[in-house]
């Protein structure tokens, strides 16, 4: 029987220490996991480092990839970020050829989805965009009617937070 597979994206907590990531990831390929994103930083500990995997899922699976990475033991903690309560951002740099004349047109679309012109030359510029995958898609949708020479994305790095309900909850 078909199971459908699911975006899923976990947050864990290990040791700052050589090779760590090497030991998780590998766990996720021999898994058979193909890992989609993957963002690895310091924390406010500097003992402990923050990964956050992207991946798609069966939710038997997932459960089976949760066990066992907690059983390694330069895990502290793993919990899978899920969008009720969690938020999500992603850092996107585009350099796109552009001539004069299309560049205020470019700097419109850019301006509506808050991003920055970081560098400027007389045929191209560098763009700076900060938000959402679905944010970042989207804005990849709109530009890719002008010629993009390079793209880079940092993958999706996420943090829990609490579920706002009304604005008294912030009183």
């Amino acid at each position: 029987m078909y199971k459908p597979l699911k975006k899923e994206i976990v947050s864990v907590l290990v040791l700052n220490q050589a090779n760590v990531l090497t030991r998780v990831v590998s766990l996720f390929g021999r898994r058979g996991f193909n890992i989609d994103s993957l963002t690895v930083s310091a924390t406010n500990d500097p003992t402990l480092s923050r990964i956050t995997i992207v991946f798609n899922a069966t939710e038997q699976s997932m459960q089976q990839i949760i066990t066992q990475t907690e059983k390694l033991e330069v895990v502290k903690s793993i919990y899978i970020l899920n969008r009720e309560n969690s938020l999500y951002r992603e850092l996107l740099l585009l350099k796109v050829n552009a001539t004069p004349a299309e560049l205020s047109t470019i700097k419109d679309i850019v301006d509506v989805y808050r991003g920055k012109i970081v560098d400027l030359s007389t045929d191209s510029m560098i763009i700076e965009l900060t938000g959402t995958p679905e944010k970042i898609d989207g804005f990849m949708d709109v530009i890719k009617d002008y010629e993009i020479s390079e793209v880079c994305r940092t993958g999706i790095t996420g943090i829990e937070s609490k579920v706002v309900k009304n604005k008294n909850d912030y009183l």
